[in-house]
């Protein structure tokens, strides 16, 4: 079933060599590519290579949806009309709709060419190389973690990982400091030396106490919302732990110290949602089920920083990562700190309310990451590791709808969504709460290169296009090796555009390559130019059209991906492969 997968913000750097297109000689008889022709006799076919930035906008709104029954398992036997949609209470009509199961994935060995016949035997008798396709990135919040919570959750995520990683799964550890960071494996020894390394990092705050003790939520109080409570508390004790002469004093005083601390607040919080696109990007360009883990006793999210939050929750749902969350505080007691007691009873019992609310609006931001993406939210437990053993896993099953808004203004401002499922009675949903309008609308070369995009971080098929994928490679060191795909493409079912007596179509054919553990290491895109004469299509296309691409690789085991677009009829295909040079 093919996904569709809209508006990536990444950029991928394409990496080229200087790859000829050719037919190999040994490879199935195919019509070579043709040098450039004069003029006045344009080439009947010619590729070009480029580099390509993946970037667009696009007009599709992708809703994940996850249905539980009365006994919390995810349910699967849904159809498209069983859903209904409303954007700002209005129905819509679903037009994409997809049902995504997990599972792992055989890679059959792509042929050889040049290998000699007890050379494809022994190829033969080895067994399919089972790729991952559940990448897990543990992103531990040390931005806003204490010591005491971060050792904890330190403690289930290496109890977790020993007990539950699976042969198909890889995780990864990341930090919002950007301090401490490994990329994804299934080595657990390397795992269990990266969360030996995890440490609290504010970057802002001071872990003293001043005086007066004022919290990011308490500052946001005092200075956007204006409220004279919490002013009027944190003067009286400023007044009396600074002993100081008048209260217009204290009321300066502690105005100085709620900016300070309201700037500070609102950084951290600048750098958590930056770390978390940034990683929304980095999960983009993993090829199969993508699960974000964020751990962290949650963080406040100013009311100008929401656009920023959605965005986030935009980008994971068209780059098919699911957030989920832990509340790194365990079993939440409300109960005030007594070492930050203060002195006069009043301001006291101000700044214990006023704590009450941030904690439930600091959980508030992780239930909205984890709800917006289709994620799971777990709070108030102290068992961290089944926490993060439910968080970690991916649902057997959910939902992907789409739908395009009718009569949308081009106006960037929010739109709230409900989803709901007609029937059986006693399910819940959940599902993304809402989307930000765009600015304008998307151009068919975006949707293109989206399309493009989405089809080559998937483990899913497409054979709208008739291709054989084939390797080439030999060793030129113990350590570098030249490695050859040869698509050989059979055009005669494309679409072509009539022009000049000439049969047009441009194809569009990208080769990347993968390691073992799911990392994309580099790409080769070209341009397969047509400009076919009738007799050309019709009698001598039999054996298709061969495209080469090469990439220098160190000796290794390698998932390739081939991806196919063509201009004029839109189709797609879509291959996965494995090559291993010793």
């Amino acid at each position: 079933m093919r996904k569709k997968r809209s508006g990536i913000f990444l950029i991928l750097a394409l990496l080229t060599t200087t790859a000829s297109a050719q037919t190999p000689d040994h490879a199935p008889a195919a019509l070579a590519i043709q040098p450039p022709a004069a003029a006045n006799q344009p080439a009947e076919v010619a590729t070009q290579e480029e580099a390509v930035t993946f970037k667009s906008k696009v007009n599709l709104v992708l809703v994940p949806v996850i249905v539980r029954d009365k006994s919390g398992k995810p349910v699967g036997t849904l159809r498209q009309q069983d859903f209904t949609l409303t954007d700002r209470g209005k129905p819509q009509i679903i037009t994409k709709f997809s049902l995504e199961k997990s599972g792992g994935k055989a890679i059959v060995r792509t042929p050889e060419i040049d290998r000699t016949p007890d050379e494809k035997a022994a190829a033969a008798d080895k067994p399919d190389i089972i790729a991952p396709d559940h990448f897990v990135a543990f992103l531990f919040d040390d931005v806003h973690l204490s010591h005491g919570d971060l050792v904890q959750v330190r403690e289930a995520a290496e109890k977790h990982i020993r007990a539950n990683l699976q042969p198909t799964d890889r995780a990864a550890i990341f930090t919002t400091s950007g301090q401490t960071t490994l990329d994804f494996t299934a080595d657990r020894e390397q795992l269990h030396a990266t969360l030996l390394r995890l440490a609290s990092r504010p970057i802002a705050r001071t872990t003293t106490q001043h005086c007066p003790d004022i919290s990011f939520y308490m500052a946001n109080a005092i200075i956007n919302r204006h409220d004279d409570q919490a002013l009027n508390a944190a003067a009286q004790e400023a007044f009396q732990c600074m002993n100081l002469p008048d209260m217009r004093t204290a009321v300066s005083i502690a105005q100085t110290e709620a900016t300070q601390v309201l700037n500070a607040g609102e950084h951290e919080t600048r750098v958590t949602l930056i770390s978390l696109k940034d990683l929304v990007r980095r999960m983009a360009l993993m090829p199969g089920q993508r699960v974000i883990v964020l751990a962290s006793p949650g963080f406040l999210r100013l009311n100008d920083q929401l656009q920023d939050e959605t965005a986030i929750i935009d980008q994971a749902i068209r780059s098919s990562v699911t957030i989920s969350a832990l509340d790194a505080r365990g079993l939440y007691t409300g109960m005030p700190d007594v070492s930050k007691r203060t002195i006069n009873f009043a301001s006291e019992q101000v700044k214990q309310q006023l704590d009450r609310q941030a904690a439930s609006a600091e959980a508030d931001v992780l239930a909205e990451l984890a709800e917006g993406t289709g994620g799971t939210f777990v709070q108030n437990t102290n068992d961290l590791a089944r926490g993060l053993r439910e968080v970690s896993a991916a649902p057997e099953f959910y939902y992907i709808l789409g739908f395009s808004p009718q009569n949308l203004k081009l106006d960037g401002n929010y739109h709230e969504l409900r989803v709901m499922v007609k029937i059986p009675p006693g399910l819940t949903v959940r599902a993304r709460r809402g989307y930000y309008a765009p600015r304008h609308l998307s151009t068919a070369d975006e949707d293109a290169k989206e399309e493009i995009t989405q089809a080559l971080f998937s483990r899913d098929e497409i054979r709208d296009i008739g291709v054989d994928l084939h390797t080439q490679f030999f060793k030129t060191s113990e350590t570098e090796a030249k490695l050859a795909l040869i698509s050989r493409i059979d055009v005669r079912k494309l679409k072509f555009r009539k022009s000049d007596g000439r049969n047009v179509d441009d194809v569009q054919i990208v080769s990347a390559l993968f390691d073992r553990n799911g990392n994309y290491l580099q790409s080769v895109t070209k341009i397969l130019k047509m400009k076919l004469l009738d007799g050309t299509l019709q009698n001598k296309l039999n054996g298709g059209i061969s495209v080469r691409s090469d990439f220098k690789v160190p000796p290794g085991t390698y998932v390739i991906r081939l991806v196919l677009r063509d201009a004029e009829g839109q189709m797609m295909a879509a291959q996965n492969g494995a090559v291993e040079i010793p």
